[in-house]
C-alpha cells in the first residue's frame, strides 16, 4: 500500500481533481483570498491559476513528494511565492497568527486527523481570518448516507484514505469556526461521491 499511496493517489488525484468541471468551483472558492494564505493539501497545484490578485504568498502543506513534483510546472507559471513549507496538516510548523487566509480544496476527506488539522488551521490563522474551501463529504438525504457509509470502507482503500462521509460542516464548526458562506449541492456525479461543500469560515 506504500508504493500504491506515493507513487499512484498522487496521480490519481492529479486526473480526477483537474477535471475542467472543477475549475469553477476552483475560481470561486479562491475568490476573495489575500495577504499570506496557507493551503492545506496543495497536490499537484490545481488552484495556482485561480489565487486572487491580493495574494501575497502561499505556503504550501504537502505530504506526497510526487505530488509536489507535480506541480512545479504549475509553480513556473505562479505570479506568487509558494513555497513548500509543511508535509503533515495535522501538525503546522508555523507561530500563531501566522497567515490571513486559508485554502482546502477536496482535502478534508483524507487527512486522518482532520479534528487536530482544523484546530491547526485556527491556531495559525489571525483573528478573523478565512478559511475558504470546497469538499465532498456527507449527503443530506438520509438515504445516500446510508450508501457512502457503506462503500467508505472501499472508497478508502482505493482513494488513499479519502473518506465519502465526512460532515464538513459540522467538523468545521466543531473546531471553532464560524460558518459565513455555505454553499451545499450535488454536482455532475452521484450524490454519494460528490455531493459538495462550498463555503468560508471565519477563525474567532
Amino acid at each position: 500500500m506504500g508504493i500504491y499511496r506515493d507513487r499512484f493517489v498522487p496521480r490519481l488525484v492529479n486526473v480526477a481533481c483537474g477535471m475542467k468541471a472543477n475549475e469553477p468551483l476552483r475560481e470561486r472558492v479562491c475568490a476573495g483570498l489575500s495577504g499570506r494564505v496557507i493551503e492545506l493539501g496543495f497536490g499537484s497545484g490545481l488552484n495556482v491559476p485561480f489565487y486572487a490578485d491580493a495574494v501575497d504568498s502561499v505556503s504550501a502543506v504537502e505530504p506526497a513528494d510526487l505530488g509536489w513534483e507535480l506541480s512545479a510546472r504549475r509553480r513556473a507559471t505562479a505570479r506568487v511565492p509558494i513555497e513548500r513549507a509543511g508535509l503533515d496538516g495535522q501538525s503546522l510548523p508555523f507561530s500563531d497568527g501566522s497567515f490571513d487566509a486559508a485554502l482546502s480544496t477536496w482535502t478534508m476527506c483524507t487527512i486522518p486527523d482532520i479534528e487536530a488539522a482544523l484546530a491547526e488551521l485556527r491556531r495559525v490563522l489571525v483573528p478573523g481570518g478565512t478559511l475558504h474551501f470546497v469538499e465532498h463529504g456527507l449527503a443530506p438525504d438520509p438515504k445516500v448516507q446510508r450508501w457512502q457509509h457503506r462503500l467508505d470502507p472501499l472508497q478508502q482503500r482505493i482513494a488513499g484514505g479519502c473518506h465519502l462521509d465526512r460532515d464538513i460542516r459540522g467538523l468545521i464548526e466543531s473546531a471553532g469556526f464560524g460558518i459565513r458562506e455555505l454553499d451545499v449541492f450535488r454536482g455532475q456525479g452521484p450524490a454519494f461521491i460528490d455531493t459538495q461543500s462550498l463555503g468560508v469560515a471565519v477563525n474567532p
